[in-house]
């Protein structure tokens, strides 16, 4: 028990570190106190100061995310582009629970919108500054949520962002070789399947980062492990679209 809470103690250090490091918008966005509990108390885990800053969201910017799930994210990309940017949600009919619509639906999260449909399917009214996945990349191998041509896939995002723009990625480590079945049963993609598929599409690594990285975790268990959830081992990728 002490270990665990010495642990938990250290979490909050550091991720109370990478908010004061952030740059001012960020750490704003992260400390805003209309973020429900439920949110908040999962910074410690999910580093967002850490991964909003390295992702490159500045104000002014438009932003698709994908797969929202309920907000997390949507609610700081908000605060952060401000009301002269915009976030666009994209979520699929099989997860929506209306719980992206009520962000959205929010007096402070104006510039969010939320567009629903069939699963790796967005349609984006105008080209973007940043492309944004979180812990779904994986999903998206995943034939029981929905067939989605991969190649295709990011070649659509690649249309969708104006010239320079970011494809950021972050998602759960696998060992090399994890095949489609593991995929799907451990909820893990290996980094350098995502590099390759996503360079496939033209775009350049830009940078990746390693705030998430945990050496401690055990990638032949699925994420949802009670000894591993959410502690997993974690990579951060940005590429640009040349």
């Amino acid at each position: 028990m002490k270990k665990i809470l010495l642990g938990a103690a250290m979490m909050l250090a550091l991720s109370g570190a990478a908010i004061a490091a952030a740059p001012g918008y960020v750490s704003k966005a992260v400390s805003d106190s209309t973020r429900p509990k439920a949110d908040t108390g999962r910074d410690a885990i999910r580093l967002p100061a850490d991964t909003i800053a390295f992702a490159g969201v500045k104000p002014g910017m438009k932003v698709a995310e994908l797969f929202p799930g309920g907000g997390y994210f949507t609610r700081m990309l908000s605060d952060v582009v401000g009301p002269s940017g915009h976030i666009y949600g994209i979520e699929n009919r099989k997860w929506d629970d209306g719980s992206d619509a009520k962000v959205a639906a929010e007096p402070n999260h104006k510039n969010v919108s939320i567009q629903i449909g069939a699963f790796g399917e967005f349609n984006l009214p105008e080209k973007v500054d940043l492309f944004w996945i979180t812990q779904n990349y994986h999903d998206l191998h995943i034939a029981k949520y929905g067939k989605v041509d991969m190649a295709a896939f990011n070649k659509h995002v690649f249309d969708s962002l104006k010239s320079g723009g970011t494809y950021f990625i972050l998602d759960h480590q696998a060992n090399p070789g994890t095949a489609e079945a593991d995929i799907e049963k451990l909820h893990r993609i290996e980094k350098a399947q995502v590099i390759r598929e996503v360079e496939a599409a033209g775009f350049r690594l830009a940078g990746e980062g390693s705030a998430l990285h945990r050496a401690g975790d055990d990638h032949t268990k699925p994420i949802f492990d009670k000894s591993i959830q959410g502690h997993t081992d974690q990579y951060m990728l940005k590429f640009v679209k040349p």
